[in-house]
């Protein structure tokens, strides 16, 4: 058997975690707060209206929605339940799979989509790229990326 000894992370590392979990939930909260001021639906709204518009006339499957979702959804049924409530997404049947459904954005859903991307945009803005300059901004995302990889 063997034993694995993980090395503890630096003050530095410590720092740089707690600083980048309230980086992501000011600017999240700061988008919401815009959303929300605009009587815009919550942002993770935006986020299933977004990839249902990038599936096209196909639309998606529920768990293809789920695992494409930016924003992590636990609750993707009664969310997917909402939106159809409010008109921005229909259900099909699968032509594959009798008991299948796909999940298609409505001409409302599209448009509720670009109405909210006009608040979005600019609370994206306001939140990372007015604080830093182009440079500090591909530094940023270069770090970031080799944090997901």
């Amino acid at each position: 058997m063997y034993i694995t000894f993980m090395k503890n992370p630096t003050d530095l590392t410590i720092q740089t975690w707690v600083r980048l979990v309230r980086a992501q939930q000011t600017a999240l909260s700061s988008v919401e707060a815009a959303l929300k001021k605009a009587g815009h639906p919550p942002l993770v709204w935006y986020d299933v209206l977004l990839e249902l518009e990038r599936a096209g006339a196909d639309g998606l499957r529920p768990f293809e929605l789920e695992s494409a979702l930016l924003l992590r959804q636990y609750g993707v049924s009664r969310l997917v339940e909402r939106i159809e409530k409010a008109g921005y997404l229909a259900r099909e049947a699968c032509e594959d799979d009798a008991r299948g459904q796909r999940l298609i954005l409505t001409p409302a859903g599209r448009d509720c989509r670009r109405e909210m991307w006009s608040t979005y945009a600019p609370a994206i803005e306001a939140s990372v790229g007015s604080k830093l300059t182009p440079a500090q901004t591909k530094t940023l995302s270069d770090l970031l990326g080799k944090l997901m990889a």
